[in-house]
């Protein structure tokens, strides 16, 4: 009788639908920058959400309730006395205050989380911690009912009670399989807001439950590699950057140009997201994910497609701000990270075309490329490139170096 729970496939088409309650509309965001004057401001492609028509919107709200008025008949069927948490609960809490050895030689302490597994997964049916109001489930009925469990009142849970773990199981053996769920069905590592409420999510998690935290935790791989086999999934079928001749792009109004830059921006959105992993994932994997994937694989590309000018200065730190500081941080000798190489390769590159750009023009744009140049010296400094930084300098008659590196 507890196995009585909503199916799978109403549990899926409910996860499937939560996507389209994040984000608002991307016409309504952008007619609320024109009217506050900020359109110039904002990088198209940037933003952390596509646009849902109001048909989905209601499509998914019928849908939604549909489930919640089913699943609150998951149990009609069931004595009260059983299909409640805390009848059952306190079941086998007069059994283990009145029988303990027995309570203890029959393993109850490593069947519970099994036991409370469908009715935790009831409560949990419309939880979601990619909505931007996602409740606590720390906060929730089912854990504040469970999270006393065996404590008398007269002392509380010894060391090494067999009830001990039994929150820290449900979290394990509940909480991280619907993670994985949503994270292969609903999750878009194209959406700043999701990655941001996931990740966040999964970092308190992995701090207040050392029993997830540890790597041999299957429910934990499992979850962690469908995070990876989500973002290559995205990185191979959502990701596109046309590649146009260099005319092409000249015109900064036509289609085309407008293409390429949302395309671009998108993918160095894909790429903060993608480092917002590191600290969770390891740092192999998010390397290989973030750099070899993105960085290399579409960025770069993109960059060496386009016309060298100021625009590419400003795309150039844009993606450098994405890489966490600590990467940096203790690399001995003059070189980066060896997955970095090319892009150090092409801000030098970059250096020289800027300055062949200002022969023959004015002295304000000698003057704009100058600062452009070192506006290049400090992104190879920030990158740790002191080869390549010594580089761009000698050739370019930089001689004071120091404050471009204080400046990294």
């Amino acid at each position: 009788m507890f196995l009585l729970v909503p199916s799978e496939q109403q549990i899926r088409a409910l996860f499937q639908r939560e996507i389209l309650f994040v984000g608002v509309s991307r016409t309504r965001r952008r007619q609320a920058r024109e009217q506050n004057g900020k359109r110039a401001e904002h990088l198209e492609g940037l933003s952390s959400d596509d646009e849902e028509t109001s048909t989905d919107l209601t499509s998914y709200c019928l849908e939604r309730d549909r489930i919640v008025r089913e699943s609150k008949k998951v149990f009609e069927d069931v004595l009260e006395d059983f299909h409640s948490l805390d009848s059952i609960k306190s079941r086998f809490e007069v059994w283990r205050h009145l029988y303990f050895t027995c309570y203890r030689d029959a393993y109850i302490g490593l069947c519970l989380p099994k036991l409370f597994n469908p009715l935790v997964r009831l409560q949990l049916i419309t939880w979601s911690p990619l909505q931007e109001k996602c409740a606590n489930f720390e906060y929730m009925l089912w854990f504040e009912s469970l999270l006393f469990y065996g404590c008398e009142e007269q002392s509380g849970m010894k060391k090494g009670d067999v009830d001990i773990n039994l929150l820290p199981a449900i979290v394990e053996r509940v909480i991280l399989p619907k993670l994985a769920v949503l994270a292969e069905q609903v999750w878009d590592p194209l959406s700043c807001s999701q990655t941001t409420r996931l990740v966040s999510f999964v970092t308190r998690l992995l701090r207040g439950y050392p029993t997830v935290l540890n790597g041999d935790n299957r429910n934990t791989q499992e979850f962690l590699k469908t995070i990876v086999l989500r973002t290559r999934r995205t990185l191979d079928d959502d990701v596109f950057l046309p590649l146009y001749p260099k005319n092409v792009l000249e015109n900064k109004n036509s289609g085309p140009y407008l293409f390429f830059q949302r395309q671009f921006w998108s993918c160095v959105k894909l790429l903060g997201n993608i480092l917002q992993w590191s600290g969770v994932l390891s740092g192999s994997t998010v390397r290989e994910l973030a750099l070899d994937s993105t960085l290399n694989r579409y960025i770069l590309s993109a960059l060496q497609n386009a016309e060298a000018g100021e625009d590419s200065v400003l795309k150039s730190q844009r993606v450098v701000e994405c890489f966490p500081a600590q990467w940096f941080v203790g690399l001995k000798g003059q070189q980066t990270l060896p997955q970095l190489e090319p892009f150090c390769r092409y801000l030098t590159h970059l250096a020289s075309a800027l300055l062949r750009g200002s022969l023959g023009g004015s002295d304000i744009d000698k003057r704009n490329a100058k600062e452009q140049i070192k506006e290049v010296v400090k992104l190879l400094a920030r990158l740790n490139a002191l080869d390549h930084l010594i580089t761009v300098a000698t050739e370019h008659g930089i001689k004071d170096i120091t404050p471009l590196l204080d400046s990294k």
